[in-house]
């Protein structure tokens, strides 16, 4: 700042405005000399034009910053809340300021960049309808012109051409607007196209403010074009087609008498659709019961990958639908289940789905609950057992014949034989018939039927 002795000589010369000289930090630095000395550099950030003249105040605040530091300045009495803070209101002022430095810098071309790639990543993550489609594609298109406009010298250098990009799409299909991925390249191309342009905050202020417009134009246009969370459950349904096998029905609601029709037809993706849009536990149910009356003509894989994630939370309605679809995919996760004896309920469920599987990795873990020593509920243990029949290894003959065998349980016995007249090898149909004449009738019937079977298999084939 001046002190008024300037020599008349190093004044700027006529017609030409005077450069202000930096204020200094003063030699005697009381509150009231810092005081004063701040509200120079605020009125030199005020007048700032340039990012130079921007760091200078910047390094003004620097100065200022070590003499608040430095100055011998009263401290506040540390027991009365109301007492004056020089110091801290001196570095109040200096905080205020540097967030006055950064509020005056910019914009810059990584501005307009971020600026992009946000918009990019709007069009591309989310879910348009066809009409919202078309407006997404107006939107990019006009920001890809606006583009060509500021920088057109930058594009016409870019790796690609965004309009061409653009043109590209359009040409795949006159009707339709471009597709989703060349409008994300497109954007894309721009954004590249900007950083290597390197614009200069000071001298292509005018390029980066028209860039700036035109972005906010295209966060607009994104904003205001219609996407399938604005619309209604029934109104989504019925875009995607869900609605359209209805002809006459008489069962209500309507999309409970949509989805019997989507069963009956195989539509595995509208009851996906359903299960996923209809938030009722009404509508739950019936596409859980869909699938699972469905069974394989059910099994997608999608399909799959929604009801395992059900079953993974140990869904039992779940856990059934994927033993009737025999979904393999499953067979890890119910393993898991298998020995948790303190949810009977749980293993029945389990169990039989890994028979309708038939998962041969559950061999093991199923023979483990025949186990007449094991924490096994007793009324479960019988599931096991089927379970190893349906499955059919005869791996499982050793341990089902023990069980036939010794168990305790006549209703563990009688699932064992049975078992093994599935599994029907000579070798596990002998081990049944040996108690065609136990006293339990239930473990008697199921030895008369292997008997019968062995005696079927020793009758010679009748001759032409």
């Amino acid at each position: 700042m001046s002190n008024g002795d300037d020599d008349p000589a190093d004044a700027a010369d006529d017609g030409e405005p005077a450069e202000t000289a930096a204020p200094t930090l003063p030699d005697d630095a009381t509150e009231e000399s810092l005081t004063e000395y701040l509200d120079e550099i605020a009125d030199r950030l005020e007048a700032a034009e340039t990012e130079a003249d921007l760091d200078d105040v910047e390094a003004l605040l620097a100065d200022a910053e070590t003499g608040i530091d430095e100055a011998d300045l009263p401290e506040p009495d540390e027991d009365d809340e109301d007492a004056d803070d020089p110091r801290g209101d001196l570095e109040d002022r200096v905080a205020e300021l540097r967030d006055g430095v950064d509020d005056a810098r910019g914009p810059y071309g990584e501005d307009v960049v971020d600026a992009i790639e946000t918009a990019a990543g709007t069009v591309e993550d989310t879910e348009w309808t066809d009409d919202g489609r078309e407006d997404v594609a107006a939107a990019v298109e006009s920001f890809v012109d606006a583009a060509a406009d500021a920088i057109d010298d930058a594009l016409g250098d870019a790796d690609e051409d965004p309009e061409a990009l653009l043109a590209e799409g359009e040409a795949a299909d006159a009707a339709a607007p471009a597709p989703v991925d060349q409008l994300v390249a497109a954007l894309d191309a721009v954004a590249g196209a900007v950083t290597d342009a390197d614009l200069d905050a000071d001298d292509d202020a005018d390029d980066i403010a028209a860039l700036l417009d035109a972005t906010d134009e295209l966060e607009a246009g994104l904003d205001d074009a219609e996407e399938w969370d604005d619309l209604e459950t029934h109104e989504q349904l019925r875009a995607q087609g869900y609605y359209d096998v209805l002809g006459h029905y008489k069962d209500f609601p309507v999309e409970w008498a949509a989805l019997k029709e989507h069963e009956a037809r195989g539509n595995v993706d509208m009851i996906l659709l359903a299960l996923d849009s209809l938030q009722s536990e009404f509508m739950e149910r019936h596409c859980l019961e869909a699938f699972e009356r469905m069974g394989k003509r059910g099994k997608t894989e999608a399909s799959v990958e929604e009801i395992l994630g059900r079953a993974e939370k140990r869904d039992q309605p779940a856990i059934r639908i994927l033993g009737t679809m025999a979904a393999e995919e499953a067979t890890d996760t119910l393993v898991e289940y298998v020995p948790e004896d303190s949810n009977p309920q749980l293993q029945k469920v389990v169990f039989k789905a890994l028979g309708e599987i038939g998962a041969s990795e559950a061999v093991q873990p199923l023979a483990n609950q025949l186990d007449p020593d094991g924490d096994t509920d007793e009324l479960v243990r019988p599931h096991a057992a089927r379970a190893l029949g349906l499955i059919g290894d005869t791996r499982a003959v050793d341990p089902l014949a023990d069980a036939l065998e010794a168990h305790p349980s006549d209703d563990v016995r009688a699932a064992a034989g049975w078992a093994l007249r599935q599994i029907g090898t000579r070798e596990a149909l002998e081990a049944v018939a040996e108690y065609a004449d136990e006293h339990s009738f239930v473990v008697s019937t199921e030895g008369e039927k292997a008997r019968d079977a062995l005696d079927d298999e020793a009758e010679p084939a009748p001759t032409a």
